[in-house]
């Protein structure tokens, strides 16, 4: 394959990307456009939707300004004022970045893969900001640069992982460069171990709490079913507003695990100002009549909470004890308690920064008034997440550690 033809399978890839992650909310809304509403709507609301909803995805700030008479019917303070959403449905991002590593895949095969990496990310920089100039509103106004940079760096992120992943062995060219390499290979052996026994612990950690917080929400989930179908029922959305709900709520299904997740490490989370969701109780306010949020445990309903924060204790500990064989044997005759100690503090920071970063892109907010706090604190569940995880892997990696004459 030539360059040309390498530049527009590239170009080509992006242009799929951008639109399935479109279309996904612009089918049923369209759907409904046909149906429910009998083509009487203008068809460039529900096509604004859809961009809107997948630009927020990535995480763009849209500035929403209601209608009076909508904003009357919410009840919030401050409704009827100017405001920013920055709530991200994680969703959207999940979707790109893994078709992005489809793509980066396959470009990764041709023999020009520098080259197709560049134009697809040109090429999707230009669609996203295409998408956004097409829906600039007063009402709903997505920031433009926004709009062009945060969806192709998310784009980017599953190129580059496709990409080194999946590379030939053949393939010379490296995006990450021999110069990064060469810094890595220069530390000294026992830091360089450190390092990645840290890295191996803190990812491993973070992933075991994230798949524990699944698990726990789809057990919430089951538990709240009957309230769950009481606020669908309210909302009287119809069979086609109930799909295209679905598919909305489905989309900030990612948020609720990361939100589980800060749950089980202690902070919590919040619905709104003054809202608090945590081991320790629930404190909850005015939320919106979305279905999703049934699931929500009452105040009181879990008085056995505090048993959450075992989680990511137990998921330190045991990681360590798995990493521990390993960490050993690449010391050598280095081993001592201080690079066991040095490796269990880097498990615990690289999984409160893994952690506190996820909660971070799963917070902002959601709408006028008290709805402006909404989700976790990174700073807190960062912090909490570390503490708890790096004293685990500090008692897991001593605790069965060979001693030494």
């Amino acid at each position: 394959m030539n360059r040309p033809l390498t530049a527009l399978f590239s170009a080509l890839e992006a242009v799929l990307v951008a639109a399935i992650g479109v279309a996904i909310p612009l089918v049923p809304l369209t759907v409904m456009w046909a149906f429910q509403y009998g083509l009487q709507v203008d068809f460039i609301v529900f096509w604004r939707t859809a961009v809107d909803l997948w630009l927020l995805g990535s995480g763009v700030d849209i500035r929403l300004t209601l209608d009076p008479v909508m904003a009357a019917g919410l009840g919030f303070e401050g409704a009827g004022t100017p405001f920013i959403v920055t709530i991200a449905p994680l969703g959207f991002a999940l979707l790109t970045v893994l078709l992005g590593v489809r793509a980066g895949r396959r470009i990764g095969e041709t023999p020009h893969r520098l080259l197709g990496m560049a134009v697809s990310l040109a090429a999707f920089a230009t669609i996203s900001l295409g998408l956004t100039l097409s829906v600039l509103l007063a009402a709903a106004r997505p920031s433009i640069w926004q709009g062009m940079l945060l969806p192709t760096l998310v784009f980017a992120l599953g190129i580059v992982i496709g990409s080194e992943i999946f590379r030939p062995a053949t393939t010379n060219t490296d995006v990450l460069g021999e110069s990064a390499r060469g810094i890595v290979r220069g530390l000294h052996p026992e830091v360089r171990t450190i390092i990645v026994a840290g890295l191996r612990g803190g990812v491993a950690s973070a992933s075991v709490v994230v798949a524990a917080s699944a698990l726990a929400v789809a057990a919430l989930f089951l538990a709240n079913y009957a309230a769950i179908i009481s606020l669908y029922e309210s909302v009287h959305a119809g069979i086609l507003g109930g799909i295209t709900l679905t598919i909305g709520q489905l989309a900030v299904l990612p948020n609720l695990v990361i939100w589980g997740a800060s749950w089980l490490i202690g902070p919590g989370f919040a619905v709104g100002t003054g809202s608090s969701v945590s081991p320790l109780g629930t404190t909850l306010g005015p939320i919106p009549a979305i279905p999703v949020l049934g699931a929500l445990p009452a105040p009181g309903a879990l008085g056995w909470g505090f048993l959450g924060l075992l989680v990511p204790v137990l998921a330190g500990f045991f990681i360590a004890l798995a990493v521990r064989p390993r960490l050993a044997r690449d010391l050598g005759s280095r081993a001592s308690v201080r690079p066991f100690l040095a490796a269990g503090l880097a498990s615990g920071v690289v999984g409160g920064v893994l952690l506190g970063m996820l909660a971070w892109a799963s917070a902002g907010s959601a709408g006028p008034g008290r709805l402006v706090d909404v989700g976790p604190s990174p700073l807190l569940v960062g912090g909490f997440a570390a503490l708890e995880i790096g004293v685990a892997a500090v008692i897991g990696l001593l605790a069965g550690r060979p001693s030494r004459r």
